[in-house]
This record gives structure tokens, C-alpha cells and sequence, in this order.
């Protein structure tokens, strides 16, 4: 990577790390159907100056509606739910077993054979979420617990959603991709807020929050999450997904005074690890030489 591109993608985990942070701001007043659709359709009109020219799309709605339910509307209100009991920095950890969750999905539908390897990082990855989730520093009632599968849901709920976008999403623009399926899932959850008022009226310190999640970590990380992936490839991409809960430990620590017990930050690294068993992921070196500009060239038309 270069250095912009070492820039861009911390930049990424940092604004997804902060999701974490904004939403525990702002869940408690607003509740998590309506701050996850809020999010969404803020997300969406932030996005669609940036898609809107040349926009192509081949995928028929009803598509991007399931897209948007699984992969948007849903995993966001399980976190948001979950942050009502949790801490933000423990639903930041959990979240890291996305992964995890796409090699059992990937391996489910045949896309991917399931290793040794894998199955020992899956084994791993599963002793680490006991670990984060029995050792937790809060009282471990039934609310806790259902929190914290709510947050493993939501990890499961992206790894069907990007299987889905594989076999079904064939040719459709990143940005495309990243507007419809914004847009599908806040109408999905539309009809949600009738019976799911917010509990309190927000005041300016969570309607800031709310802006800081859909525009910060939803509309801008999309965009550079995409451009990393054209630029430098998925697999290089995926090492943000050790950085995010770093940063969200991080924000959580500082703006939220959250603590970490020692069961917590070693059952988030036995997680991480089996990350990287289970992806295969061996963190590249940061910065490279500066290529050449023909060398440049040739490398994006390669890909």
C-alpha cells in the first residue's frame, strides 16, 4: 500500500470504529429502530450526490430490498439494540467475528471448502467470544446475554448479506450498491417506527451523533471502503477489519470512560487471530515504494 492508501484505510476503521460510539449516544433517547433508520435514510441522501451521475443499475428492487433488510436495516437495529446493555466497546470486539461468520456461510453454500485451517480458526474465534462474553467486567444477566447474540447476530447478518451481493449483485457499481441498498433498507424499516417511537426526545448531543453516524461511518466509510477495493483489492481491504475494533475500544475509552477487563482484551484477540486463520490474512507492509507512474498504470489495468 502506499501511503495514502494506509491513510484511507485507517481512516476507514476509524469512522466504523466510531459507529459504535455514536450509536451508544444516541440509542438510549432515540431507541434502535428509529436511530438505525435515521441513519440509514441520512446515509442515503449524503450518498446520492456522489452516485447519482451516471447511475446504473441492472438488479431488480426487490433484490436490493432483501440486500437492504439483511445486510443494512437489520444488522444496524441488532447493534443498536444490543448497545442498550452493552458496552460499546464489547459490541465492537463481537462485531470483529463477521468474518468468521462468512466462512461458515461461504462454506455453507459451496463458495468455499472448509479447511483445517478454517475450522481451527473458527474453533479459536468461538473461545473467543466465550471469553469476551464470560468474562465481561458488567453483571452477566439474561439482558446481557441477549445483547451480545443480538451483536453476533448482526456479524451473521453482513456475512449473508455479502454471499448474497456475490451471487445475485453480479455487475452492479460499488456506489450503486451502497445507495440502493442505503435507501431500500431505511424504507424497510419505515413502518417499524409506528409501533417504535423513540423513548425520550433527542436532544443537540444526539441529533449530532446521529448525523456523525449516517454521514461520518455510513456515507463516507462506504466510499472509501469502495475506493480501497478498487484500488488496492479486497483482500488488502480486509485487514480494516483488525483495525475497527481497536478503534472502537479507543473512542469507547475516551469519550465514554468504557473499561476493559483483562478477560475482554484477550478473548478480542483470540478473535482476531482466528481471523486471520480463518481468512487467510497476513497483514501486508504498510508502505511501498512509490511505484512509478507506468508502473502505476499497469497495475490498475491489470485489475
Amino acid at each position: 500500500m502506499t501511503l495514502r492508501q494506509v491513510r484511507m484505510l485507517l481512516a476507514l476503521a476509524a469512522l466504523w470504529g466510531a459507529s459504535f460510539l455514536f450509536i451508544r449516544v444516541a440509542v438510549d433517547e432515540l431507541g434502535p429502530v428509529v436511530l438505525a433508520d435515521a441513519r440509514l435514510l441520512l446515509a442515503a441522501a449524503a450518498l446520492a450526490p456522489f452516485v447519482l451521475r451516471g447511475l446504473r443499475r441492472t438488479a431488480p428492487l426487490r433484490r436490493y430490498l432483501f440486500l437492504g433488510a439483511i445486510n443494512a436495516a437489520l444488522p444496524f437495529t441488532l447493534i443498536a439494540a444490543a448497545e442498550t446493555r452493552i458496552d460499546a466497546s464489547l459490541a465492537a470486539i463481537l462485531n470483529a467475528s463477521t468474518p468468521l461468520f462468512a466462512a461458515l456461510v461461504a462454506a455453507a453454500v459451496g463458495d468455499e471448502r472448509m479447511t483445517g485451517r478454517r475450522a481451527f480458526g473458527l474453533a479459536l474465534g468461538m473461545g473467543g467470544v466465550a471469553l469476551v462474553v464470560g468474562l465481561a467486567h458488567v453483571e452477566a444477566d439474561l439482558a446481557f446475554f441477549l445483547a451480545a447474540a443480538a451483536s453476533l447476530g448482526a456479524a451473521l447478518c453482513y456475512a449473508v448479506g455479502t454471499t448474497y451481493v456475490k451471487h445475485r449483485m453480479t455487475g452492479e457499481p460499488p456506489g450503486t450498491l451502497a445507495l440502493f441498498q442505503t435507501a431500500a433498507a431505511g424504507l424497510v424499516l419505515l413502518p417499524a417506527i409506528a409501533v417504535a417511537q423513540p423513548p425520550h426526545a433527542p436532544d443537540a448531543g444526539d441529533l449530532a451523533a446521529v448525523a456523525a453516524l449516517a454521514i461520518g461511518s455510513t456515507s463516507l466509510a462506504y466510499l472509501l471502503y469502495f475506493r480501497l477495493v478498487a484500488e488496492v483489492g479486497p483482500t488488502s481491504t480486509l485487514t480494516v477489519t483488525f483495525l475497527v475494533p481497536v478503534f472502537g475500544v479507543l473512542w469507547a475509552t475516551i469519550f465514554l470512560g468504557e473499561q476493559l477487563g483483562a478477560g475482554t482484551v484477550a478473548g478480542g484477540a483470540l478473535i482476531l487471530a482466528s481471523v486471520a486463520f480463518v481468512t487467510n490474512t497476513r497483514v501486508p507492509s504498510l508502505v511501498r515504494r512509490r511505484q512509478s507512474p507506468a508502473g502505476a498504470a499497469t497495475r490498475s489495468r491489470s485489475r
